[in-house]
């Protein structure tokens, strides 16, 4: 066994129960370099912190209790190691085995590392999000209170496209550029602005958010970079800060960026140019610091071409650009969404949560969602108020489609969404062109998500043009 675990392992070393190293094999002189060894004799007989640092030998020492797995890291890089006590007859430990697995776990072990550092990032940011919430019940939450109210963890769903967003997102909270959110109407944007907020070094500050398409253009100005004492008749005596102010130190969320008008663009891009601002009726200039996150649910590019949005202004917050994907790309998050939004209505109405059947989130999966979450949880409450039962079936969401105008799409199969087998026989009893274009649905949204929405390269791999795909995103039906 002894040869056997020499022959197989990286490396392997013994110490006695002093802590001592009595015997290395071959293996393990490789590392002897890069821990400043240059022989055998350098480093048997030392006691192994000498030569080994950060080592948890002499724990396993005095406990007895073996290390089956760990991972080591020190100056001779990481590695995944086992340290196993040595006993004689009686039962006693005399020494300690210790063996290198893996002397490259970031390249063995990567989808098992990976994995876990994702559900440490979202227990983490689940943890933060609880944290915030207690404290904001104890503290009561104030009209002044700008603190972000989502974290990553808020963004709910585990398919390629959800899990590609929030990567994306969390590399942007990061930096300090300008981050510009793309995306339908109802697809998270504002969310992700608060997750990003909430992840970047600026989480302390903090987060002011303005929906410009919801301002009237006269008072656009004011709101922004706020107004100087008696500018205008009416104005307050003291003035008013601008939203740029309020965000000092923070994040600044401009919202349906792409709303706002042209007489207004060449200031803020030179308020962004020159992190300064001039409130209005005033001619001081007042510094600032924030970070910008816009988002917008136009067509930014069409606008530029069309002359209606400042190029120079594209192209300054135009950085770090992350598209959130529409609800129809990733229908595999539904059964999540529609839990987190059926227990968020049943906390809000003091009932209990509304029960999908297996047949009602197969149809809500094969919606195409113009509206995306927001469209699906006003379906959802109108079920949970409308229906007599906890339970709900797919009839009475077709019935709910229907009086919204929208024709119900075929359902996607039921396997599909709830993780069973694959479809049987029955499934492919329906129209071909319903079927077809279910799969070229699902085949669009798998490769938007493997290419992180890049239009080009997702047509290109599906082997169509450009204009064909814009179709097919404009026209899933």
């Amino acid at each position: 066994m002894f040869q056997l675990f020499s022959s197989v392992s990286q490396g392997m070393f013994l110490v006695d129960l002093r802590g001592r190293i009595v015997w290395v094999n071959e293996g393990y002189q490789r590392f002897f370099p890069d821990l400043g060894l240059t022989s055998v004799d350098q480093f048997v007989g030392r006691t192994v912190e000498e030569v080994i640092p950060n080592t948890g030998m002499r724990r396993v020492l005095e406990t007895g209790q073996p290390v089956l797995i760990d991972l080591l890291t020190n100056r001779a890089g990481t590695f995944v190691v086992s340290r196993i006590p040595l006993r004689d007859d009686a039962g006693k430990v005399i020494g300690a085995i210790g063996i290198v697995l893996f002397d490259h776990p970031e390249t063995t072990l990567q989808p098992l590392i990976s994995k876990f550092a994702l559900l440490q990032r979202d227990l983490d940011d689940a943890r933060r999000e609880l944290a915030a919430q207690r404290s904001q019940q104890l503290r009561g939450a104030g009209a002044g209170d700008r603190r972000t109210k989502y974290t990553f963890a808020s963004f709910v769903g585990s398919s390629p496209a959800a899990t590609e967003v929030k990567r994306q997102a969390r590399r942007a909270a990061q930096s300090a550029s300008p981050v510009l959110l793309l995306g339908e109407t109802g697809t998270g944007k504002e969310l992700l602005a608060h997750a990003i907020h909430a992840a970047s070094n600026r989480a302390s500050g903090p987060f002011v958010g303005v929906n410009i398409a919801a301002v009237p253009d006269t008072l656009l100005e004011a709101e922004f970079f706020g107004v100087a004492p008696g500018a205008y008749t009416g104005a307050d005596r003291k003035g008013r800060d601008g939203k740029f102010k309020l965000a000092d130190g923070g994040t600044l969320f401009l919202d349906e960026i792409g709303d706002m008008p042209a007489s207004l663009q060449a200031k803020l891009l030179r308020a962004l140019q020159e992190g300064e601002i001039e409130p209005l009726g005033s001619n001081q200039l007042v510094p600032f610091d924030v970070r910008v996150v816009a988002a917008t649910s136009r067509d930014l590019p069409a606008l530029v071409r069309e002359g209606r949005f400042r190029e120079d202004l594209f192209y300054r917050l135009h950085v770090l650009p992350v598209r959130v994907p529409p609800l129809r790309e990733r229908p595999g998050d539904i059964p999540a969404l529609v839990e987190v939004l059926g227990e968020d209505l049943a906390l809000r109405n003091g009932t209990a949560p509304p029960e999908l059947l297996p047949d009602a989130l197969a149809l809500l999966a094969g919606q195409p969602w113009r509206g995306n979450i927001r469209e699906l949880r006003n379906v959802l409450e109108q079920a949970a108020m409308r229906s007599d039962s906890q339970s709900i079936d797919a009839e009475q969401l077709r019935m709910i489609l229907r009086e919204a105008g929208v024709e119900p799409a075929a359902p996607v199969p039921e396997a599909t969404v709830t993780g069973g087998a694959a479809p049987g026989q029955d499934s492919l009893l329906r129209p071909l062109a319903v079927q077809v274009a279910e799969l070229e649905r699902r085949a669009i949204a798998a490769a938007m998500a493997a290419h992180g929405g890049n239009k080009l390269a997702t047509a290109r791999q599906l082997g169509i043009s450009r204009a064909t795909l814009y179709g097919r995103l404009e026209n899933p039906e």
